[in-house]
């Protein structure tokens, strides 16, 4: 794979007809001087005067909105996902400072903004969604980070021009149908002794196993394999890592996943049993979430 070319290729991207009105309103909104608050929501705070009418019709133009939440001037972003309920459960357990840091599958980059307050040495995010880039665009806007945003995928890891010494991974390996081979490009990126945060759906169990949904798991289709942590574990020292920690596991709820006015479609409540929480539409276990830190010798 030529990554210029890919790069180049999915720059037009941004042309496409659902995409191209939202980058024509980004480009016509005003730069102004900021500060940010890069607490649980990313905030934006100025001493200018904002059109806010504007701003909110230029944000739900880019709708729906999945990580967060993010406060524009006071438009407060609900998004579906309390992000800040994961970043801070990770939190403890990492050091950014002068390290370069990849966040795969980054979505509107709301880990990566977070990031910043540890000083890393660079951030780069990987997300092939034109979507995802426009929000992202939108907050940096204003933010003015040096983050970069690569509309590339994790395949696409081992021909990057540079190595990173962490790597987030957070829910992205129950999505890929070779889980083994995923996790190789993950080692493939990584410097030396470098480590990897993963989350990704777990079922209970002491056994080496995973469920294979038929069709799809929690109304999502492509998921292909939920493991329990003792398959997962083996799948990461076949992939060639050489240490594996759990760090917790955390059963999905709808104080962090819920439909809000800022998506518009389908959320948790909808994904689950009705008449029994503790089971997906489908009749498999309700959605658990392990998190992991895998290191690369």
């Amino acid at each position: 794979m030529d990554l210029s070319a890919i790069r180049q290729e999915r720059q037009k991207w941004m042309t496409w007809k659902n995409i191209a009105p939202l980058r024509d309103a980004l480009n016509q909104l005003p730069l102004i001087n900021t500060t940010v608050d890069l607490g649980n929501t990313v905030s934006l705070k100025t001493d200018a005067v904002v059109d806010m009418l504007e701003l909110e019709r230029v944000a739900r133009l880019m709708m729906p909105w999945r990580k967060g939440p993010f406060d524009l001037f006071g438009l407060f972003i609900d998004t579906e996902w309390r992000s800040d309920l994961k970043y801070n459960f990770l939190r403890p357990h990492f050091n950014l400072q002068g390290k370069k840091v990849a966040d795969i599958g980054c979505n509107n980059g709301y880990y990566m903004f977070r990031f910043l307050e540890d000083s890393p040495a660079k951030v780069v995010g990987f997300d092939p969604s034109a979507l995802f880039k426009s929000q992202f665009d939108l907050i940096n806007h204003y933010v003015k980070s040096d983050i970069v945003y690569e509309l590339l995928g994790v395949e696409h890891l081992p021909l990057y021009e540079e190595k990173f010494d962490v790597i987030f991974c957070l829910g992205v390996l129950y999505h890929r149908s070779d889980p083994i081979s995923m996790l190789k490009t993950l080692t493939q990126g990584l410097e030396k002794g470098g480590e990897v945060y993963l989350d990704t759906f777990i079922i209970d169990g002491d056994e080496p196993v995973a469920l294979c949904p038929s069709e799809s798991y929690s109304k999502i289709t492509n998921v292909y394999f939920v493991p329990t942590l003792k398959a997962l574990e083996n799948w990461c020292m076949r992939a060639g890592f050489t240490s594996f920690e759990v760090l917790g596991t955390v059963l999905t709820t709808s104080d962090e996943q819920r439909k809000t006015d800022w998506i518009e479609s389908q959320s948790l409540e909808d994904f689950l049993d009705p008449a029994d929480s503790t089971k997906t539409v489908e009749g498999y276990p309700a959605p658990k979430r392990g998190y992991i830190r895998i290191k690369k010798g």
